[in-house]
């Protein structure tokens, strides 16, 4: 079994396994080798919860078992997506629980919702992983993500300081829809942190195993 190093990405990864790529419901085909997140992002909501959302919902809930999707996501809370937010907040709180039920992480997109997130995440009271994905905040958002359970997973661009004060037994790297190779993203992190590019990779190595295959 080939375990990934870049928890989430939009692209077809070189390698299958190497990468958890994220898929619409509608579009998942998995194939041999390859690892999965499938969800409903914000951006794709529409005004209301429409006969189609709630399709998209219950396609979702057929899939979300499937052995080679490994995360439900990337769900959202997006203040600058035309969903309004109380219909965000239900099609999120629908993969949330479906993520709880299926005791698989939760791959969480963010802008601009905090307060929103904290209090689901006080009403649901997951189990489960939550994951903060692209994480581009500054470190005392960082802090209080962390003080609250979260792991954050940073992409291409990030606050450096951000970066440093995480905790390696939260943290996970992403290339999401960049085109920068995974292995420099590894570098660089590892650059930012003052370690080993070896310490970093195995600590992330070791965070994937216990948060993606309950190892």
């Amino acid at each position: 079994m080939k375990f990934p190093v870049d928890i989430h990405t939009h692209r077809l990864p070189p390698v299958p396994g190497t990468a958890i790529a994220n898929r619409y419901p509608d579009t998942f085909v998995p194939e041999e080798g390859a690892w999965y997140s499938v969800g409903i992002h914000p951006w794709h909501i529409p005004a209301t919860v429409t006969p189609v959302v709630r399709n998209e919902m219950n396609v979702l809930a057929s899939l979300a078992g499937h052995p080679q999707v490994l995360a439900i996501g990337e769900a959202g809370l997006d203040k600058l997506a035309d969903a309004p937010m109380v219909v965000q907040i239900k099609v999120f709180e629908y993969q949330a629980r479906l993520s709880v039920e299926l005791d698989k992480p939760l791959v969480i997109h963010l802008v601009k919702a905090m307060s929103e997130l904290l209090k689901l995440k006080q009403q649901i009271k997951p189990a489960n992983p939550w994951i903060i994905h692209g994480f581009r905040g500054k470190a005392a958002l960082a802090e209080e993500c962390l003080r609250h359970g979260f792991y954050l997973s940073f992409g291409e661009k990030y606050q450096e300081e951000a970066l440093r004060i995480t905790p390696a037994d939260r943290l996970f790297l992403e290339t999401d829809e960049s085109s920068v190779p995974v292995a420099d993203l590894y570098s660089r992190a590892a650059e930012v942190r003052r370690v080993s590019l070896a310490e970093l990779t195995e600590a992330i190595r070791e965070n994937i195993a216990k948060v993606f295959f309950k190892q």
